[in-house]
């Protein structure tokens, strides 16, 4: 009797890691959502590429790099995320399946997910300093002060991440 009710118990919580799967389908959507954004920021820059500046025609491009990486690292959480917590995903003899698919611990999707965001944090950084020229005021200088010091945070956070990444694996082969 006891034991049956430790196997239902069992198996009821073993298939509650499905209810992870809508999660993973609303980033699938969110990608697309990203997509779309994407195409309107390349349509605006592609149309307005001979009258703007330089710096606009770069700070448009950094913007379209963001997006990218925004949407690679959600199909990475997808992708690692569904088959961590959910299911295998079969692709057959695809070859296009990504190498890395299904080779990403949680650990590891960890660190690609901190990785991800300090590029992505830098990238912002970046389109900052390229409008550095609007910088006049007291307020805007402070506000790129806080983008340094949380893109600096990220920066020593993915390095914590890393250390105690290592130091966990060096105490396992112990």
């Amino acid at each position: 009797m006891l034991k049956n009710i430790e196997h239902t118990l069992e198996k009821v919580i073993f298939n509650s890691r499905w209810i992870l799967a809508p999660f993973y389908l609303g980033l699938v959507l969110g990608v697309f959502l990203l997509f779309i954004k994407f195409a309107q920021e390349l349509w605006h820059l592609a149309t307005h590429v001979v009258t703007a500046s330089e710096a606009d025609v770069i700070v448009g491009i950094l913007a379209l790099v963001d997006m990218s990486l925004v949407g690679s690292l959600l199909l990475m959480i997808i992708f690692s995320g569904y088959e961590i917590f959910i299911s295998k995903i079969d692709t057959g003899d695809n070859k296009d399946r990504p190498d890395w698919m299904g080779k990403v611990d949680f650990s590891g999707l960890k660190l690609k997910v901190i990785g991800a965001i300090v590029a992505i944090s830098a990238i912002d950084l970046l389109k900052s300093f390229m409008d550095i020229s609007l910088i006049m005021n007291d307020a805007d200088t402070n506000s790129l002060k806080w983008k340094v010091i949380i893109h600096m945070a990220f920066v020593v956070s993915g390095v914590l991440f890393a250390i105690m990444d290592k130091v966990a694996g060096d105490t396992k082969k112990h």
